[in-house]
């Protein structure tokens, strides 16, 4: 395995680059949306944190168990009480991956072994909890193995690879990802496009609860199976469990999807990428 870290995940949480300075908090996702109207619960947070610094790292929302992509989805264009609400019942936290400033000093250019040593210290020596959290990171290819097999099954995807040696490069795909791949049973719960030849499938699973999760949305389909797939496919009403949702077009984007919910009692085979929390090595 090469002498790396294993970073964050993508399909159970958002990316996301937060600082405080003389107190104000901000925080954007990758594509520079402003999220902490969003997360009140962080900026409530961020009294543990020394001034003037800056982190990156994934918004997460974890529920019975699991990470719940779904409840983090929820949230983004909620405001003001409605936003206050969500945080009271599902709140988030911020998984701090990588320190880009600390108490004022800038250190994107250290080395990920130094900023991610320094990141640890960060964590102890301010006691950090909740909505903090810190990202595991191993330079152990035993370690990896062993999260690479369990943690998918809390909805983990997979696991990122740092040099240990490069420094932060902000717009530079210097990190590698690597995701397990495995086929899994999905119900369908809605699509997009025309009913003659849905465009994608919304797909869910059901809980121990049994409750419906949305786990993500298909890749484009050919048309030949569009029209296939919507012969199998009944629209639903208003006691559907997905009733009153929006989804967001893709990560961090403000577009809804315009969806037909549908009643869930179709089970495809989907193929599934996860990816994953921290693992750290030396160099390729």
């Amino acid at each position: 395995m090469p002498h790396e870290t294993p970073r964050s995940l993508e399909k159970d949480g958002w990316r996301a680059l937060l600082s405080w300075d003389a107190g104000r908090m901000v925080l954007r996702s990758r594509q520079g949306t402003d999220l902490a109207p969003s997360f009140p619960e962080l900026r409530s947070g961020t009294a543990q944190l020394p001034d003037a610094t800056a982190l990156d790292g994934e918004l997460i929302v974890w529920e019975s168990g699991r990470l719940a992509f779904e409840r983090l989805q929820g949230r983004l264009h909620r405001r003001g009480a409605g936003a206050a609400r969500l945080a009271a019942e599902w709140p988030a936290h911020f998984v701090a991956f990588d320190l880009l400033r600390l108490a004022g000093t800038d250190t994107t250019g250290w080395t990920y072994r130094r900023r991610r040593a320094a990141l640890d210290a960060l964590f102890t020596e301010h006691r950090l909890t909740a909505p903090w959290a810190l990202c595991p990171s191993t330079t152990d290819p035993d370690t990896v193995r062993e999260w690479l097999s369990s943690w998918t099954a809390v909805g983990l995807e997979g696991v990122v690879f740092k040099r240990l040696e490069g420094v932060y490069e902000p717009s530079v795909r210097g990190w590698r990802k690597h995701k397990v791949r495995v086929t899994e049973d999905a119900v369908v719960g809605a699509y997009t496009g025309a009913a003659a030849a849905p465009r994608t499938l919304l797909l869910g699973r059901y809980d121990a609860a049994g409750r419906l999760r949305y786990l993500g949305r298909s890749t484009t389909l050919p048309q030949a199976a569009g029209r296939s797939v919507a012969k199998l496919l009944t629209p639903a009403g208003d006691r559907h469990p997905w009733a009153g949702w929006s989804f967001s077009a893709g990560w961090g984007s403000r577009e809804r999807l315009h969806v037909t919910l549908v009643v869930p009692e179709l089970v495809v085979e989907a193929l599934s990428s996860r990816s994953c929390r921290e693992v750290t090595s030396s160099a390729l």
